[in-house]
């Protein structure tokens, strides 16, 4: 990814009377003219992660212009850190954004799983490719390998990832580098998916949670930003801007659910205030994670009635009043559709809670339902698969309209299938200074959606609006899922 997300961080609300008027049905004799086939977008949304595969391809992959890529990542450091994903459009491998990709693929599946049917196999496989990796990145103890390869001179080559010849340079954290966010939401990643595997896997989610634990340590007793040694490095691309306080609360809250450990509740305890849990910051993705946290926490205590999580309730509150004014859409400066995809989950998810613990949320005075918050999520989600001004699908290849010029390196450039001779580093870019159409379809990639003026140019070279990421489609898959099942299509 090419871009550092806070840098205009214009915590901007779209004008209502646009979205509720871009978001009604057309047709006065339909009522249900604007529902979307949400199973084919969550059959699209999964797949995708197919498309961001790094390493060996397994035989039955899906996307089959892609092939195997950087089969010695890790030499550089005499360690096996081959597979994994490429967050975005480039050929790096960012270990914060790829385990925040993997906790929130493992809380869709934790959630809403259970409809998920045929893409349940998908969806775990999806998270298995993360882990698998990150099981690999944290293999040394007090060690994470956190980046492979150097995002400015992969940055200065327009190449597919199965031609690269830029340094596959090695980072990593450890007790004297520390970063306690990275390895926090690594720790956050493993538990959750040891959640979700431990029905299917016990003996892989019973590795993951051991795992989990040990990193967790390791973030806790050596603090500090990865940003800071690393600065160099992951700055301003994955620059962790809201420091590691976040992580460290989400991890725990994690740890607490996938080990029933007394200990993290206890840690949870002493430490939430400390570590932020009542701030108001109302952003969830991959760097900041305050939000999330919460709504987990409000989960143990609305349906796990663990008491002295209450005060959670009204964190998580909070959250919930400051986004319900019409329901509004988040808008960013930098790749937007992030939180609109993270936002809807998390509105979902804390429905499901309220409606288990048959609570409401109190807004001053206004109450909101568990059916306010899935309608919000539902107009979100709807925005984005073509009910917006433009009537464009921001998901590639789901619907008439969507992105065609997607800022990505595999998806502009030949196929090895049809164009098996190398394609150089710098001749890559006049396809993407071309106005054609990429000719792989990276079926199921979210861009980042319209500016704040609902635009969309469909532009390469504009990796604010046209680039995909993992990170984008992770909390999607949840949210689909419900809406398919919901709507009578699982």
């Amino acid at each position: 990814m090419t871009f550092s997300l806070f840098s205009c961080l214009l915590f901007l609300l779209s004008v209502f009377s646009t979205l509720s008027h871009s978001l009604t049905p057309h047709s006065h004799h339909h009522p249900h003219s604007a529902t979307h086939n949400y199973r084919d977008a969550l059959t699209k949304s999964i797949l995708f992660f197919e498309g961001q595969r790094s390493g060996k391809l397994p035989s039955n992959q899906r996307m089959s212009w892609r092939r195997d890529s950087a089969l010695s990542d890790g030499s550089a450091m005499n360690v096996d850190l081959v597979g994994g994903y490429y967050d975005a459009g480039d050929n790096v491998k960012f270990g914060f954004p790829m385990a925040f990709t993997t906790t929130m693929l493992s809380w869709s599946v934790i959630e809403f799983g259970g409809v998920m049917k045929g893409e349940l196999q998908n969806a775990r496989e999806a998270i298995r490719w993360g882990t698998d990796y990150l099981l690999k990145a944290t293999a040394h103890p007090d060690t994470i390998y956190v980046q492979v390869g150097d995002a400015e001179k992969d940055h200065a080559c327009w190449e597919r990832p199965e031609d690269m010849d830029t340094p596959r340079s090695v980072f990593k954290v450890d007790k004297n580098n520390p970063g306690s966010d990275v390895a926090a939401e690594t720790a956050a990643a493993l538990a959750a998916a040891s959640l979700a595997f431990k029905k299917t896997d016990p003996a892989y989610s019973k590795t993951l949670v051991r795992r989990a634990i040990r990193v967790f340590q390791f973030a806790d007793k050596y603090r500090g930003s990865y940003s800071n040694g690393l600065k160099s490095v992951v700055c301003p691309f994955y620059c962790s801007y809201s420091g590691y306080q976040d992580e460290l609360l989400w991890g725990a809250a994690w740890l607490h659910k996938a080990t029933k450990n007394p200990m993290y509740l206890n840690y949870i305890k002493v430490n939430g205030q400390t570590l932020g849990a009542a701030d108001s910051d109302n952003t969830f993705g991959w760097d900041n994670k305050h939000v999330g946290a919460r709504i987990l926490l409000s989960k143990e205590f609305l349906v796990r009635k663990v008491q002295s999580l209450h005060d959670y309730k009204g964190h998580a509150d909070n959250f919930i009043c400051s986004v319900i004014p019409g329901g509004l859409l988040f808008k960013m400066g930098d790749s937007n559709m992030q939180y609109v995809t993270s936002t809807s989950f998390i509105l979902l998810a804390y429905a499901k809670y309220l409606t288990k613990a048959h609570v409401v949320v109190n807004c001053g005075g206004t109450t909101v339902t568990p059916k306010r918050l899935r309608a919000i999520a539902k107009k979100q989600v709807d925005y984005l698969l073509g009910e917006n001004p433009l009537k464009m699908s921001y998901m590639v290849g789901y619907g008439l309209r969507f992105p065609r010029r997607i800022h990505h390196r595999g998806s502009s450039l030949p196929s090895i299938g049809v164009h098996p001779g190398k394609i150089q580093c710098s001749a890559g870019f006049s396809v993407m200074n071309s106005e054609s159409p990429n000719p792989n379809t990276l079926v199921g990639a979210v861009v980042g959606g319209p500016d704040l003026n609902d635009r969309f140019p469909d532009e390469r070279s504009d990796y604010e609006q046209s680039e995909p990421a993992t990170y984008i489609n992770a909390p999607l898959v949840g949210s689909l899922a419900y809406l398919a099942h919901s709507s009578g299509q699982l």
